[in-house]
């Protein structure tokens, strides 16, 4: 069960059933319409046609995730003129990323002023939709976006440009099929295949890796018993228990809110370090500089970089710390390292550093793991992916095992090879999620960096079809007679 806003919350009504919205939405949409032709966002299509070894039109590019990242993908190559574009995801029809799945705060923690994936189109920003909404002066007197509203804005942004998602669509594998590539994939009518030219993974926190889930829990504690913050929790599962979160950057603290409103006993929350994180490391790198070039960087500065932003821990929302820390029967304890995990009865017993505890269940915010070889869809290939460990050797002293083994990306966020000629296919594969970032910066794995990372990798994309089709547009220019001047005989 997901801690959801209360009935009285300001921001928990519907927008659907808003008095008045309809309108408002309505001339919106005339609004971005006009804004999009305006700017000449619609450009004629340009990459010719091609098609498998079976005469079906090859896809141009499969973006696999429909939530925030592949949605403004869609929208910017829809911009450069790239029309045969598919979006899939696993998610049923509005449930796409975790706004309202396992996203618990009550808010979105960036500022309600952050673009998005209107990629610079004022209409198509937060801001226009929540005004169209709720109104102006509900936008100058809101602090932080809720999470509800934005999946609602996010709905809209991909009603009215009319992006098409195939939901209930998951990928399984990715196979060369001659100069391009096959997708396997699942749906709820049995397994189908994509061939496509390009694929974007815009796949989010856990299309990056997997659950990062402690061995000590993982082995000595009833899969039944624990849950991590990147799953649902079963309704009624805490009710009476007492409660053990582990970890206290943002997600444990919204893990806490949300056992305390599913009625448990006791929470509390276990904490390894000595104090809680204070600083937002995505408000310090939130200007075009470090955003737009962190990509040209050296190997030596790019490592040197995200070695200190993975320090960083992401603090919890003040309201989400004042609402646990509200209860009475919600304590923090800090300096709780775990040096022991074991069932005693049908209690789970932990030995840490600040004592003793007893639980009935255990929630995880203990974040995720970046691993290439825990995809299915990249499983196959991880041997011949290179990572950061193939093509940087670390000053002494400043060896990261889990920095270096990340994939290193190209410029474009294409996946390279660790032995040249191995697997090219791996340069149709463009990773645009957390695995991403210690080569091309943070803009692929949040609201912060989409206005530098969906026009790079954009740019990118074009760019490796147009080369690709040199041949043809050169035919095409050598065979331009459209006549553009036509003069009038002069009378005599």
């Amino acid at each position: 069960m997901r801690a959801s806003p209360p009935d009285d919350h300001p921001q928990s009504r519907s927008s659907d059933t808003r008095p008045g919205n309809a309108a408002g939405l309505a001339r919106l949409a005339a609004r971005v319409q006009e804004d999009l032709q305006a700017i000449e966002a619609g450009p004629r299509a340009w990459v010719p046609e091609r098609r498998d070894a079976g005469g079906q039109i090859l896809c141009d590019v499969v973006i696999v995730g429909a939530g925030l990242s592949g949605l403004s993908v869609a929208f910017g190559l829809r911009r450069q003129g790239v029309e045969r574009v598919r979006l899939i995801d696993a998610a049923p029809a509005g449930r796409e990323g975790p706004w309202v799945t396992t996203a618990r705060m009550r808010t979105l923690r960036s500022p309600k002023t952050l673009s998005g994936p209107d990629l610079g189109v004022p209409s198509l920003t937060y801001r226009a939709w929540h005004e169209a909404v709720y109104g102006l002066e509900s936008w100058q007197a809101l602090d932080k976006i809720d999470r509800t509203d934005w999946m609602a804005y996010l709905r809209w942004f991909r009603a009215v440009l009319g992006l098409t998602v195939e939901n209930d669509t998951r990928l399984l594998a990715i196979m060369p099929e001659g100069e391009h590539l096959r997708l396997l994939v699942e749906r709820a009518d049995g397994p189908a295949r994509i061939s496509c030219r390009k694929v974007v993974l815009a796949t989010g926190l856990e299309g990056a890796g997997e659950l990062n889930v402690p061995w000590a829990v993982r082995d000595a504690v009833p899969r039944a018993c624990w849950t991590h913050s990147g799953e649902d929790l079963a309704p009624g599962c805490l009710k009476g228990k007492r409660v053990g979160v582990l970890g206290a950057a943002a997600s444990s603290f919204d893990w806490a809110v949300a056992a305390l409103e599913a009625g448990a006993a006791g929470v509390t929350v276990l904490a390894r370090a000595p104090s809680l994180p204070r600083t937002e490391l995505l408000d310090w790198s939130n200007f075009p500089g470090f955003l737009n070039h962190f990509a040209d960087l050296s190997d030596r500065d790019r490592y040197r970089f995200t070695r200190r932003m993975f320090a960083f821990k992401t603090p919890p929302t003040t309201e989400m710390y004042s609402r646990a820390m509200a209860s009475p029967i919600c304590r923090l304890v800090m300096g709780a390292e775990i040096r022991g995990v074991a069932m005693a009865g049908d209690a789970i017993h932990l030995d840490t550093a600040a004592g003793a505890f007893d639980f009935d269940h255990l929630l995880l915010g203990t974040g995720y793991r970046i691993d290439v070889a825990a995809r299915p869809e990249l499983r196959d290939h991880a041997a011949e992916i290179a990572t950061w460990a193939d093509r940087f050797t670390p000053p002494p002293g400043e060896e990261d095992a889990t920095l270096l083994g990340y994939p290193y990306l190209g410029p474009a966020f294409e996946l390279q090879e660790k032995r040249p000629g191995s697997l090219p296919m791996l340069a149709h594969i463009h990773i645009f999620n957390n695995m991403a970032v210690p080569s091309l910066g943070p803009i692929c794995n949040g609201i912060t960096g989409l206005k530098s990372g969906v026009p790079k990798l954009v740019a990118g994309l074009c760019r490796s079809l147009f080369v690709s089709e040199l041949d043809h547009f050169y035919r095409a220019l050598d065979g331009y007679e459209k006549v553009h001047f036509q003069p009038q005989p002069t009378p005599v």
